[in-house]
């Protein structure tokens, strides 16, 4: 449960149990200070009465005629009796010859049981002050003061009880008052917490404002520190990215080149080479006939494959055909190579043809990257691919982002693979465009892939040439 606490209500918690040990220190000194007090009066009562005592044993020795009556406590008793106050005298022998005790007071309250065992455990009270009585140096007696157990036990809890409501309501105010320091002084705290909220969330634009308490002021500049680095940090991985996978398409574009230009003759050379041996063996050797069929359908077939590779390393010119329609083909291309059961959906929506063209090819080559996973590992029976260019407010005619999904109903797919495939490669083109990517299980089973990426802005671009075919 101490967890649940924020720190102010930690804070606040120890202060007031500091404060309430404080202030039981306080009511434990009050008691030892009364119980000290009157030890000292009766203390003081008792050496009054032993000289008083003292004084009229000395009249009866000097005096011929000494009146009868010795001791007489009426004087002393009647200039220090207080409630609960007992004064005596003791001759020799311990034979107690007078006693003298005030009543209790008739308005004291009965001070709680448990307060009276604890008090008199701790104090003793109803203990005796006594002092000697002399006479020519000779000791005949002790005066006795004493004040009932019931009587100062009471007092005590008068006293306390007087006490209690101050250093309640003192309390209180302390742990409101500290409550609300605590709160204005770790008010900053709040911004932290929204500056990190904005960090995880990749808005690495947070700073902290300046603060008063140096703790705090160190803990801004870290902050700062630490979100410039990181911006700096991303905006040069960003660059790195963009290089990279420039230098990849680059790369591709020349392989698909060198195959096309290389391989693709090639392949064209053996054709013609194979009609012209069967025209040639259609007379001499008709049995051979059948080998040249099969040399020319082994070469078809490796041309068809050399122009899927070659769609795959180079796709068509989007600056011509443009996005929607390169992706379309895309689709209709997996619908004619797929031999299992998996059927591919397309779903265009918006101006997706007006987008720049490193948004656009990234935008192709992640779809080409997560329809060939689904293909390849999902098997997945359906697989849909949508595209679309929105509004983040849900208004307006020109669109701020675009919005990528794919989504297949199989197991999931190899978007997770080994770094350098799969996802990583999607996340990096991602970053490279400044946008979000999640990849989890979909709503029915399967996958799903959902990529949005931000457009600064649509500019009205005549449709692209062919766009109408």
């Amino acid at each position: 449960m101490w967890t649940r606490y924020d720190l102010k209500y930690r804070l606040t918690l120890r202060i007031s149990g500091v404060a309430t040990l404080c202030f039981a220190a306080i009511c434990a000194y009050v008691l030892f200070d009364i119980a000290r007090s009157a030890d000292a009066r009766n203390a003081r009562i008792a050496e009054i009465t032993a000289r008083t005592l003292q004084l009229q044993q000395s009249k009866m020795q000097w005096v011929n005629n000494p009146p009868a009556g010795f001791p007489d406590l009426d004087a002393v008793a009647a200039a220090s009796m207080t409630p609960g106050l007992c004064i005596a005298y003791r001759a020799v022998g311990d034979h107690m010859l007078q006693r003298i005790c005030g009543g209790a007071d008739a308005q004291s309250d009965e001070p709680p049981r448990a307060f009276a065992m604890l008090y008199r455990g701790l104090f003793g009270p109803g203990q005796e002050a006594t002092r000697p009585v002399l006479s020519r140096d000779r000791k005949i007696g002790d005066a006795v003061v004493w004040i009932d157990a019931d009587v100062m036990t009471a007092d005590a809890w008068r006293e306390l009880r007087r006490l209690l409501p101050v250093l309640g309501t003192a309390l209180v105010l302390l742990c409101v008052l500290a409550h609300a320091a605590l709160a204005r002084a770790l008010r900053p705290t709040r911004l932290i917490c929204a500056g990190l909220e904005r960090i995880v969330a990749n808005d690495l634009t947070a700073r902290l404002p300046p603060f008063d308490l140096a703790e705090l002021s160190a803990i801004r500049d870290a902050f700062n520190q630490l979100a410039d680095g990181l911006q700096a940090a991303l905006a040069q991985r960003s660059e790195l990215t963009r290089r990279l996978i420039a230098l990849q398409d680059d790369e591709r574009r020349h392989l698909a080149r060198e195959l096309h230009d290389e391989f693709g003759q090639s392949l064209a050379a053996i054709r013609a080479l194979a009609a012209a041996m069967r025209e040639s063996v259609a007379l001499a050797c008709p049995a051979a006939l059948g080998e040249c069929d099969s040399i020319a359908r082994t070469a078809a077939d490796m041309m068809e494959t050399l122009r899927g590779a070659l769609v795959r390393l180079r796709p068509p010119d989007i600056d011509e055909l443009g996005l929607a329609a390169s992706l379309e083909g895309l689709v209709a291309g997996w619908n004619r190579r797929q031999r299992g059961p998996a059927r591919f959906e397309i779903d265009l929506s918006g101006p997706i043809d007006r987008l720049p063209d490193t948004t656009a090819n990234n935008l192709y080559r992640i779809a080409q990257e997560a329809l060939t996973n689904c293909a390849k590992h999902s098997a997945a029976t359906r697989v849909r691919l949508q595209l679309a260019a929105q509004n983040s407010l849900g208004q307006g005619p020109s669109p701020d982002r675009i919005v990528l999904t794919v989504a297949d109903d199989g197991a999931a797919s190899d978007l997770m693979g080994p770094p350098g495939m799969g996802l990583l490669g999607i996340r990096e083109r991602v970053a490279s465009l400044g946008g979000d990517m999640s990849f989890a299980a979909g709503d029915h089973g399967g996958s799903r892939l959902h990529v949005t990426i931000p457009v600064p802005a649509f500019s009205p671009v005549q449709a692209p040439i062919g766009c109408a075919a």
